[in-house]
């Protein structure tokens, strides 16, 4: 397979990180701030499992030019505290929204997704339409009625292994798999020393893991668990039938979301643009930045705020 991913990706983080109060805790993230265009819309980055807001650090720059940008570290990941909770998807989503209420009270979102944080997004989001001026997102989540349309081959092994109780504390907390195998193998290009390391960062201690342990235990695979199932599957729901403007990304072969899957929500969705990116595995961001990022800036031009 021919490897398109960008040679260009920078490894520097160029954002300050700031800090806010949640719920007993905190969380960190990047703030923009308006750019000289003055809008009032915010388009906010929300990201997934195992990064960090490290992960949208080429892609940000290009949406910058128009809009304020918000991306937090989720609670228990990149600098965001970590208490001692269960990580489980509605301490998440509690934390997540708190952070919304203190940061961005009354401003409409343009919501930027991927992986753990397209879920965390679309919950949100359909809590909350009035707020919602576009959704961009790739590799997302929502109900998988099986494993198989999860992940295949020997992925499919290794994720049936993280969500049993013994081997999967083993994998996550003992052997720090999902930053040293998982993440690197979802991922066209190899990362660099200095981009590995910034993902390493937030857990370079066990203690810091939990929350690695526990987002793929808290996957709505055949109906288990049951609340998360039933959260996923309502979300799931407002998305197909909400007329918010919606930017699908997808690449060959994929991870969550093949060619396949890809054509059959642009068949399904409303009010939806495709995007085929090219190669690509999980993380488009590492592979296709550049092409993400001038995608979300036209589409939110054009389409979203209708600019043009």
């Amino acid at each position: 397979m021919a490897q398109s991913f960008e040679s260009n990706v920078s490894a520097e983080f160029p954002f300050p990180l700031t800090r806010v109060e949640v719920l007993e805790s905190y969380m960190t993230y990047i703030d923009t701030g308006a750019p000289q265009t003055n809008r009032q819309e915010v388009a906010l980055f929300i990201h997934g499992n195992p990064v960090s807001t490290y992960l949208w650090r080429n892609i940000i720059p290009h949406v910058s030019r128009n809009l304020r940008c918000i991306a937090p570290d989720l609670i228990g990941f990149g600098s965001s505290g970590k208490p001692p909770i269960l990580y489980r998807f509605r301490d998440h989503a509690a934390y997540l929204s708190a952070f919304i209420d203190a940061i961005l009270p009354n401003q409409k979102v343009i919501l930027i997704v991927q992986d753990w944080g397209s879920a965390l997004g679309f919950n949100w989001a359909a809590q909350n339409p009035t707020r919602v001026l576009g959704l961009a997102f790739w590799e997302f989540l929502r109900p998988f009625p099986t494993f198989d349309d999860l992940v295949r081959g020997p992925s499919q092994t290794l994720y049936r292994n993280f969500r049993d109780p013994v081997e999967g504390r083993k994998l996550t907390i003992e052997e720090n798999a999902m930053i040293e195998r998982v993440l690197p193998n979802a991922v066209m290009r190899p990362l660099t020393q200095v981009e590995n390391d910034a993902y390493r960062a937030p857990f370079l201690e066990k203690g810091a893991r939990e929350p690695l342990f526990r987002v793929p235990n808290e996957l709505p695979i055949e109906g288990q668990l049951a609340d998360v199932w039933d959260i996923f599957e309502k979300f799931h729901a407002w998305l197909l039938e909400s007329e918010v403007p919606k930017l699908l990304f997808w690449a060959k072969p994929g991870r969550l979301v093949t060619a396949e899957k890809a054509a059959w929500y642009l068949e399904r969705l409303r009010n939806v643009k495709g995007v085929g990116v090219g190669d690509g595995l999980h993380f488009l961001e590492e592979d296709h930045p550049q092409k993400l990022g001038t995608e979300i800036t036209r589409w939110i031009s054009e389409v979203v705020l209708n600019d043009s």
